[in-house]
């Protein structure tokens, strides 16, 4: 957790008298405010707030704290007036999942950093979800649900996990119709995850697990994408890593009422008040840019 932000969190608690209070002024859920609360207890070696079911109440050493913190925090607030009133200027660290910030991210990137010139950007692409503070970013786009509460999320739009095959490959094994029929198929498969073998359907009668023997396991989604396209079998992926693939009808989506449900995308910061002008910029124009994508609004780009 950031430091700011947990001196942030703690002044909420302080002035709104309660933890939901300041969770609503914060825009985070109650025990992610606890936490963050905790968190800075820990690191200080001080009780700052007394708890009780009733009332809360300031500690001497959470009055010595608040006192410093204030004051910090104000200081932090004006350069931050001052960056805002000229042309945004400085670095913004972003992360995304290494497919998707190739296709998506880098493009959006360069046009944001046309309109900004005096801004720089590092873009990290990786497949595992990096912690923002350790990792020192400054936005992440997540696609699933969050892990830590404690990150204000920006839903930009959702994707889908759709099982695809070439069309040379079905005119030879034929096509599935019940999750069932993938026991007589040909399947490349994906180890980019720990887990089991399997893929996991919503069937009419509740979900349905399928115990998988594939013919070719990968550790990477490109080249998964490319054997299914060659036609070495059917293969599972999230839809908007195929996207192109399915337009110009290299891949055939299969199975699709049996699809689970969309899977949120997210853009996530540590904190919102004390996010930069230019970080907030960057924001507010992924968030515009994504939403209008296809491929993040999986009944506009697939169809069974």
């Amino acid at each position: 957790m950031d430091r700011l932000d947990e001196l942030e969190t703690f002044l909420a608690v302080l002035e709104t008298g309660s933890l939901a209070a300041a969770a609503r002024r914060l825009r985070r859920s109650p025990p992610a405010v606890t936490r963050t609360l905790t968190a800075l207890e820990a690191r200080i070696g001080a009780r700052l707030v007394e708890r009780t079911t009733r009332r809360l109440s300031v500690t001497e050493a959470g009055r010595r704290l608040a006192e410093e913190a204030r004051p910090l925090l104000a200081g932090y607030a004006r350069a931050m007036a001052r960056e805002e009133a000229g042309p945004l200027r400085g670095g913004v660290r972003i992360s995304a999942p290494l497919v998707f910030g190739r296709r998506h991210v880098v493009p959006l990137l360069a046009r944001f950093l046309d309109l900004h010139p005096g801004v720089a950007a590092e873009l990290v692409l990786n497949d595992r979800n990096l912690d923002t503070v350790d990792e020192g970013l400054d936005v992440a786009l997540r696609i699933g649900a969050l892990a830590d509460s404690s990150l204000v999320a920006r839903r930009v739009g959702e994707v889908k996990r759709v099982l695809v095959a070439a069309p040379a490959y079905l005119d030879r094994r034929g096509v599935p119709a019940t999750p069932a029929d993938l026991a007589d198929h040909e399947v490349v498969f994906s180890s980019t995850q720990p887990g089991p073998v399997e893929w996991r359907f919503d069937g009419r009668r509740g979900p349905v697990t399928v115990r998988l023997r594939p013919r070719l396991t990968i550790n990477a989604i490109e080249p998964v994408v490319e054997a299914a396209v060659a036609g070495r079998g059917v293969i599972r992926v999230f839809s908007y890593q195929i996207a192109e693939e399915l337009a110009d009808g290299r891949l055939v989506r299969l199975l699709a009422g049996f699809e689970p449900p969309p899977i949120p995308v997210q853009l996530v910061t540590p904190s919102v008040r004390l996010t930069p002008a230019r970080v907030r910029a960057f924001l507010d124009f992924a968030a515009a840019e994504l939403s209008r994508l296809g491929v993040i609004r999986p009944e506009a780009a697939l169809r069974p």
